[in-house]
């Protein structure tokens, strides 16, 4: 792949802004983006002021319909450099942890754990119970990333923008995507 291919999921917790982010970044990187969004997400997205899954479905490469099963990101042979779900939903985490998965994009998240590519999941929840922290030890085990968008205060972040770039650019970062806004430790710029 000449440039990098990354699929986006979109999933129905808060913080849709952290997806947004990732699809423009890759966007600027010259990755070709492959995008999901769940319905839960598109409430989300339109509760938290982002318009619709359609408005983003106009800045990636190919948009797929939650129900698309027999989409091309649903088979392995689809190579991809990774997929990020941002934000992650315990429900969509749950789901991919128990390899039942019911539309594409826990599907698509299940191939890449199959085909032992990156799988990061910004999970947005608080507080965790048992049974959260047993699921993600679960696919930590099964080699998904698990990324809470927790800021990274050491980095001079001045604004709310700041602390989601900085958190999705880190993400980012993990599927092999070189973000030039990340702020690494012991930079000076």
């Amino acid at each position: 792949m000449q440039n990098k291919r990354i699929i986006v999921g979109i999933s129905g917790a808060s913080g849709a802004i952290y997806g947004v982010r990732a699809i423009d970044l890759l966007n600027a990187a010259g990755a070709e983006v492959h995008l999901i969004v769940s319905k839960a997400a598109e409430i989300t997205l339109h509760d938290e002021g982002l318009g619709a899954g359609k408005d983003l479905a106009t800045k990636v490469h190919t948009a797929y319909k939650l129900g698309d099963i027999g989409a091309n990101i649903a088979s392995g042979s689809f190579k991809t450099q990774g997929m990020i779900i941002a934000p992650c939903s315990i429900k969509t985490m749950s789901e991919i942890a128990t390899g039942v998965t019911s539309n594409l994009l826990t599907r698509a998240a299940d191939v890449q754990l199959k085909e032992r590519r990156p799988l990061v999941l910004m999970v947005r929840e608080t507080p965790l119970h048992f049974g959260h922290l047993e699921t993600m030890s679960r696919l930590t085990q099964m080699g998904a990333i698990i990324f809470p968008p927790v800021p990274a205060f050491y980095s001079g972040l001045t604004s709310i923008g700041d602390m989601v770039d900085q958190s999705v650019a880190r993400a980012l970062d993990l599927l092999g995507v070189e973000i030039p806004i990340l702020r690494r430790w012991g930079d000076k710029n």
